[in-house]
């Protein structure tokens, strides 16, 4: 069976929703296994705490989805995301994240196949809107390890695995 025109738009869109959701659901697993302090917790001084990642990751979708693809007000100030003062509760966390990603979801499963291929504002360039979903993607999924990590870090042996579990020996 081939694909083509607009079932791979179709496709591609699917294929977002089910990424992006995926992310989320285990983003928001890892940081239910957490207290707020664990998830305010940095290993050391130039390394991010999971509450900075939720919060950058927030940023980032308020500046690419709200901002550029729905016109809008830009009021991200970036470089506070990663700031040592950045704290909040895990549940805090998981409805900013809950938030955030109900609209870019929403935005991947209905933007148009001629919206995809309009040139935005990507920071210092100029990206298509597939491109930049695309980016939204890759770049929640380089965090999502993060998180996953620092809390596998801080919980050891009780961290519940998210992905398939090693066989036991």
């Amino acid at each position: 069976m081939s694909v083509s025109g607009q079932g791979l738009v179709e496709l591609v869109k699917k294929n977002w929703v089910v990424k992006l959701s995926d992310i989320r659901d285990r983003m928001i697993a890892a940081v239910r296994q957490l207290s707020d302090e664990q998830v305010n917790w940095r290993p050391n001084e130039e390394s991010n705490s999971i509450a900075n990642l939720i919060v950058h990751i927030e940023g980032n979708i308020h500046q690419r989805i709200e901002s550029t693809l729905l016109g809008g007000e830009d009021r991200r100030d970036r470089d506070s995301e990663f700031d040592n003062g950045v704290h909040a509760g895990a549940e805090e966390l998981i409805r900013r994240l809950n938030q955030s990603f109900e609209l870019l979801l929403h935005t991947a499963s209905t933007v148009s196949e001629e919206r995809l291929y309009e040139l935005v504002p990507a920071r210092d360039k100029q990206v298509t809107v597939y491109e930049l979903l695309s980016q939204c993607a890759t770049h929640f999924s380089e965090h999502l390890g993060q998180v996953l990590y620092l809390a596998k870090m801080q919980l050891g042996d009780r961290y519940i695995t998210l992905s398939i579990p090693k066989k036991k020996s």
